[in-house]
Protein backbone atom coordinates (compact mmCIF):
# COMPACT_ATOMS: atom_id res chain seq x y z
CA UNK A 1 0.00 0.00 0.00
CA UNK A 2 1.34 3.52 -0.69
CA UNK A 3 0.20 6.45 1.42
CA UNK A 4 0.17 10.07 -0.19
CA UNK A 5 0.94 12.65 2.10
CA UNK A 6 -0.56 16.88 1.32
CA UNK A 7 -0.42 19.81 3.89
CA UNK A 8 -2.73 23.03 3.54
CA UNK A 9 -3.80 25.72 5.72
CA UNK A 10 -6.94 27.91 6.12
CA UNK A 11 -7.45 30.54 7.83
CA UNK A 12 -9.16 29.75 11.50
CA UNK A 13 -12.71 30.82 10.00
CA UNK A 14 -12.09 28.72 6.64
CA UNK A 15 -10.92 25.11 9.16
CA UNK A 16 -14.44 23.33 9.25
CA UNK A 17 -15.31 24.16 6.05
CA UNK A 18 -12.87 22.82 4.60
CA UNK A 19 -12.47 19.86 7.18
CA UNK A 20 -16.40 18.95 6.02
CA UNK A 21 -15.10 19.41 2.13
CA UNK A 22 -12.82 16.62 2.69
CA UNK A 23 -15.10 14.68 4.58
CA UNK A 24 -18.31 14.82 2.31
CA UNK A 25 -17.01 15.30 -0.68
CA UNK A 26 -13.52 14.85 -2.02
CA UNK A 27 -12.85 11.35 0.14
CA UNK A 28 -16.09 10.22 -0.30
CA UNK A 29 -15.29 10.70 -4.56
CA UNK A 30 -12.22 8.68 -4.27
CA UNK A 31 -14.54 5.60 -3.65
CA UNK A 32 -14.82 5.22 -7.20
CA UNK A 33 -11.03 4.76 -7.94
CA UNK A 34 -10.33 1.28 -7.74
CA UNK A 35 -7.10 0.73 -5.58
CA UNK A 36 -8.12 3.80 -3.14
CA UNK A 37 -8.28 2.34 0.53
CA UNK A 38 -9.07 4.75 2.86
CA UNK A 39 -7.83 8.43 4.40
CA UNK A 40 -7.52 10.89 7.16
CA UNK A 41 -7.49 13.79 8.22
CA UNK A 42 -5.02 15.53 10.43
CA UNK A 43 -5.60 18.87 11.90
CA UNK A 44 -3.58 21.75 13.95
CA UNK A 45 -4.50 24.34 14.78
CA UNK A 46 -2.21 27.08 15.03
CA UNK A 47 -1.49 30.77 14.81
CA UNK A 48 -4.22 32.66 13.00
CA UNK A 49 -4.08 29.50 10.91
CA UNK A 50 -5.05 25.87 10.85
CA UNK A 51 -2.69 23.28 9.43
CA UNK A 52 -4.10 20.01 8.09
CA UNK A 53 -2.45 16.80 6.30
CA UNK A 54 -4.03 14.47 4.58
CA UNK A 55 -3.48 10.97 4.42
CA UNK A 56 -4.79 9.19 1.39
CA UNK A 57 -4.01 5.24 0.90
CA UNK A 58 -3.89 3.44 -2.16
CA UNK A 59 -2.56 -0.04 -3.19
CA UNK A 60 -0.37 1.27 -6.38
CA UNK A 61 0.69 4.28 -7.87
CA UNK A 62 -1.59 3.24 -10.67
CA UNK A 63 -4.71 4.03 -8.53
CA UNK A 64 -2.90 7.53 -7.78
CA UNK A 65 -2.30 8.41 -11.04
CA UNK A 66 -6.20 7.62 -11.78
CA UNK A 67 -6.84 10.22 -8.75
CA UNK A 68 -4.21 13.08 -9.68
CA UNK A 69 -2.89 12.43 -13.06
CA UNK A 70 -0.06 11.45 -14.56
CA UNK A 71 2.30 14.15 -12.73
CA UNK A 72 1.23 12.49 -9.22
CA UNK A 73 3.04 14.57 -7.37
CA UNK A 74 1.25 17.17 -8.02
CA UNK A 75 -1.66 18.52 -5.55
CA UNK A 76 -5.13 17.67 -6.68
CA UNK A 77 -7.12 21.54 -5.88
CA UNK A 78 -10.63 21.48 -6.56
CA UNK A 79 -12.04 24.79 -6.82
CA UNK A 80 -13.57 24.76 -2.79
CA UNK A 81 -10.39 23.77 -1.85
CA UNK A 82 -8.98 26.58 -3.84
CA UNK A 83 -11.14 29.10 -1.95
CA UNK A 84 -10.55 27.51 1.56
CA UNK A 85 -6.80 27.50 1.70
CA UNK A 86 -4.55 30.06 2.03
CA UNK A 87 -1.57 28.21 1.12
CA UNK A 88 -0.10 24.91 0.86
CA UNK A 89 2.56 22.04 -0.14
CA UNK A 90 3.41 22.25 -3.66
CA UNK A 91 4.23 18.64 -4.07
CA UNK A 92 2.77 15.81 -2.46
CA UNK A 93 4.82 12.78 -1.20
CA UNK A 94 4.33 9.31 -1.44
CA UNK A 95 5.17 6.32 1.64
CA UNK A 96 5.08 2.67 0.92
CA UNK A 97 3.03 2.03 3.55
CA UNK A 98 2.95 -1.24 6.63
CA UNK A 99 0.31 -0.74 9.31
CA UNK A 100 -0.23 -2.01 12.50
CA UNK A 101 -4.05 -2.19 14.19
CA UNK A 102 -4.13 -2.47 18.41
Amino acid sequence: MITRLWRGWTATENADAYEQFLLTELFPQLRKIPGFRGADVLRRDGQGEVGFVTLTRFDTLDAIRAFAGEEYETPVLEPTARALLSHYDPRAEHFETSSFDA
